[in-house]
């Protein structure tokens, strides 16, 4: 097998081959727990019998129900199980390489097969977790009712908070374990992987929250993976990571001047200063006064509500941070807070995606011919031409493809992000009638982060 050849190809022995290719550093995600083999649906997804879209039962849990009295006269009133249907697709991919005969004959006969079979291995491997960030994406894009509010709660947006190292937007060593929380509740404990960006994953390691694991190269060098642990979690770095555009934003500051002030008391906000002329001055004229003292201030736009102080960025000034408070005062407070947190230029944030155990449920449907070659002795001297082809479906826990949206037997990464095609699971009622699976049973989650 040291040539393109077609005429020795076997594509059944390439196959093996191929998966014997260890790929030491990427895609622990399709190794992980967060992946749920289900070798079981393989039939039904066949090939030959055109299975590309099917429809699983999901049993309902009788836990949740409230049970009656049991005293003697109360009747026991029993209740039904739901019954859900959880649909999922097929995504069938293909590609092709070309290597020509003269690099072969210049070389003195270098093997470009197993060269070949290396890199298609880990090139397969890197497509299908991008298909299953294409599919996260989708599955939080949701904005029906019920996907809407499982978007809302799984996702930790930290954009706008300080976090506990003082930084405006950036995760902590607490944001991984409060988002799981929020999603899961008393099930946090499902989740088993976050994957971050490198631009996340180097703030938590500076801060010493990561731990790298290690491998031995060829040469038994010891080396960082590209993978970490945080919170107990292991944690995959990788820069196919999704991102959201952040454009230049105004810092917008709350000041609440409350309490008793005395006569000659101050209050200084950024370069002014306010002071009480009388005692038992109101909270909302000292308010008012301090807003009038920023009329022609370069930096920030000023106004009063009561005893509320609103501080504006002014364009051009993006990014200023907000205005340093003091006081004389030991009776009256004035208390400072970010109402929206500021972006000094445009910018990027960043999509961590969280998993649990069997969060996403994999069949390697197959194809009829997963590798075949072709040879054209005319093109370049001769050349030989690998083709690949392969059937998936990675189905994330709790939530159907619907298939609303999708134009051919196969869906497109863009059809795999179209929100309109990912719902929750359900019973398949319409109305009232329709009951979806609990969200805390969805081991998925996502945080939004600057960093």
């Amino acid at each position: 097998m040291s040539q393109f050849d077609s005429k020795n190809f076997n594509g059944e022995v390439f196959k093996k081959y191929v998966d014997t290719i260890p790929n030491t550093k990427r895609n622990e995600l399709i190794k992980s727990r967060a992946i749920r083999p289900r070798p079981d649906l393989v039939q039904n997804m066949s090939d030959q019998t055109g299975g590309n879209y099917i429809t699983t039962p999901l049993l309902g849990l009788i836990s949740g129900s409230v049970p009656t009295n049991y005293d003697g006269n109360t009747n026991i009133d029993p209740k039904n199980t739901e019954t859900y249907t959880h649909s999922r697709v097929v995504v069938g991919r293909s590609n092709g390489w070309t290597e020509r005969d003269f690099s072969y004959d210049i070389t003195g006969g270098v093997d470009f097969m197993e060269n070949v079979a290396r890199q298609v291995s880990e090139y397969w491997e890197e497509i299908d977790q991008d298909t299953i960030v294409h599919i996260l994406n989708g599955v939080f894009a949701m904005s029906d009712t019920a996907g809407a509010a499982f978007v809302a709660a799984h996702t930790n947006d930290v954009r706008n908070k300080q976090n506990s190292e003082g930084v405006i937007g950036n995760m902590d060593g607490t944001t991984l374990n409060t988002t799981m929380q929020r999603a899961c509740g008393d099930n946090k404990s499902k989740f088993s992987l976050a994957l971050m960006h490198s631009v996340v994953a180097t703030n938590l390691e500076n801060l010493k929250l990561l731990v790298y694991l290690k491998y031995n190269d060829a040469d038994g060098m010891q080396r960082d993976l590209a993978i970490a642990t945080l919170n107990g979690r292991t944690v995959l770095v990788d820069d196919s990571m999704p991102t959201i555009e952040v454009q230049a934003t105004a810092g917008v500051y709350k000041l609440k001047i409350a309490g008793t002030w005395a006569e000659d008391d101050t209050l200084t906000v950024g370069e002014y200063t306010h002071t009480v002329l009388a005692a038992g001055t109101a909270a909302s004229a000292i308010a008012s006064a301090v807003a009038a003292l920023f009329a022609s201030d370069d930096t920030y736009t000023v106004s009063a509500s009561g005893a509320t102080v609103t501080i504006t960025e002014k364009s051009g000034a993006y990014g200023a941070g907000a205005p340093v408070v003091s006081k004389t005062s030991t009776a009256g407070t004035a208390t400072l807070t970010v109402d929206t947190a500021p972006v000094a230029e445009d910018s990027v944030a960043y999509v961590t995606y969280v998993l649990g155990d069997g969060a996403i449920e994999y069949t390697d449907c197959g194809a009829k011919v997963p590798y075949e070659m072709d040879r054209d002795p005319k093109v370049h001297g001769g050349e030989d031409t690998l083709y690949s082809r392969q059937r998936k479906c990675f189905a994330p826990y709790g939530i159907n493809f619907t298939k609303a949206s999708m134009s051919s037997l196969s869906p497109t990464d863009a059809e795999l992000e179209n929100g309109a095609n990912w719902e929750l699971v359900n019973n398949g009622k319409t109305s009232t009638a329709k009951k979806y699976i609990s969200s805390k049973a969805i081991p998925i989650a996502r945080i939004i982060s600057l960093g």
